[in-house]
């Protein structure tokens, strides 16, 4: 996209094509305007389109050119957030709404890629939730309790199991979530961008909004081309919001993060690593994550943008770490590299706004995009057509509130991956 190697990488070069999408040139009606072509708008329109709504998606660049078509392609349930501290966050009857919602939400996302024959490498054997050391054990204990405890089907497994299902001795435990799989996102984006066009969605792509102005009960959004007029506004831009509702970036802080993509393995060494093909993410401060595409290639990540002496650094670090563990991947290069950037809140949690009559959105996903943005983009497709009350959302209305020092902020994040990764002789 935008003939940048480096911002989709692989999963670029690996996806189904994108259905055919023309630049808004025309004014438009539609029941509702959606902006931004990834998870959370294309799901919306897909369930709007199905319950009969007109809808028009208006995409700036690309479908899925966001986080939704960057990330690792981890499908995970719930947030970062333990989750007994939900309820405290936002109350009993919010925390333990989102925390129903946002456990189950990996099944909607297998059932939309069944249900409409999606090719996107799915995979349905879990994730492994990996500890470092004696405090990442201990908090993948608590972890798995507080799931048990509310009757998911999550497993802590010992250190000798553990190296049985990732194939390295790295790791003092881990969590193994059979909610959770794998996905090619960007082959999924499209996915549902196929789906919601054979649905009647019209999605346009090139075509970034410049404003919109309420105009007689009814919005106005104004591309450079052309408008759409609609009762109803979803914002799904996320931490790749531009033009408008700026206050929905002003609230995230980018969290950089890049992935590496090997050369296809040989079949001894697809064997022996990731064996069942759970992804893998680990329990350090400057996370790693990892996890097999079906061509046997093993897709490396961790914070950190490869622009500036990261281009160097985080690829190096990304061999030595491999190196680590999997010594017989010494001297593996990687074919594909890329990275984007996640929109942190100040409490990790997701937020949903009114930005003005009729205008919602949900934003804040904190490196969970997949099965929360599909949820979401249900959700606030049932609230538009009427299907759910405000009272009956999974969070409660809240006001953008700008973060302090956010531009310092992402600068210690981007320098600061750097300087982990460039220090690190260990994993």
């Amino acid at each position: 996209m935008k003939n940048d190697p480096r911002s989709h990488g692989l999963w670029e070069r690996s996806a189904p094509p994108a259905p055919p999408t023309s630049r808004l040139s025309d004014d438009l009606e539609a029941d509702v305007a959606v902006i931004g072509a990834g998870f959370t708008g294309l799901s919306a329109a897909l369930h709007l389109a199905e319950a009969g709504a007109s809808v028009a998606v208006l995409e700036g660049v690309e479908i899925g050119f966001g986080g939704s078509g960057r990330n690792v392609g981890l499908v995970n349930a719930g947030m970062w957030v333990m989750p007994d501290d939900l309820p405290g966050e936002l109350g009993e009857v919010y925390g333990n709404r989102l925390l129903h919602l946002l456990g189950d939400a990996p099944s909607l996302v297998f059932e939309l890629v069944e249900k409409h024959a999606m090719a996107c490498e799915v995979e349905r054997s879990g994730t492994l939730h990996c500890a470092v050391g004696a405090k990442g054990l201990a908090e993948v204990h608590e972890r798995a309790r507080q799931w048990q405890a509310r009757g998911a089907p999550v497993r802590l497994l010992d250190a000798e199991e553990t190296a049985r299902k990732v194939g390295t001795n790295a790791y003092s435990g881990s969590l193994l979530d059979l909610r959770a799989g794998t996905i090619q996102p960007l082959a999924y984006a499209r996915g549902l961008a196929v789906a919601a066009s054979k649905a009647g969605a019209q999605i346009f792509t090139a075509s970034p909004v410049l404003d919109a102005q309420e105009v007689d009960s009814r919005w106005m959004v104004r591309t450079s081309a052309g408008s759409v007029q609609a009762k109803w506004v979803i914002v799904a831009t996320n931490a790749y919001t531009t033009n408008v509702w700026p206050q929905i970036r002003a609230e995230l802080v980018h969290l950089p993060y890049f992935n590496l993509a090997t050369k296809p393995l040989g079949d001894n060494l697809r064997t022996a690593i990731l064996p069942e093909r759970q992804g893998v993410w680990d329990t350090k401060d400057i996370l790693s994550s990892f996890r097999f595409d079906q061509k046997g290639r093993l897709v490396f990540g961790s914070v950190g943008a490869l622009r500036g002496p990261g281009r160097t650094i985080h690829p190096n670090w990304g061999r030595r770490a491999l190196r680590k563990l999997f010594p017989q991947l010494a001297g593996i290069e990687f074919e594909y590299e890329w990275y984007g950037s996640i929109g942190m809140t100040s409490n990790n949690l997701p937020r949903f706004h009114r930005l003005a009559r009729n205008v919602v959105s949900f934003s804040g996903y904190n490196g969970r995009g997949i099965a929360p943005g599909t949820v979401f983009g249900r959700t606030l497709a049932r609230f538009v057509l009427g299907e759910l009350a405000e009272d009956d959302l999974p969070l409660p209305v809240t006001e953008p509130e700008p973060v302090r020092l956010r531009a310092v902020k992402e600068a210690y994040y981007e320098v600061g991956a750097q300087i982990v990764h460039a220090a690190m002789t260990r994993f």
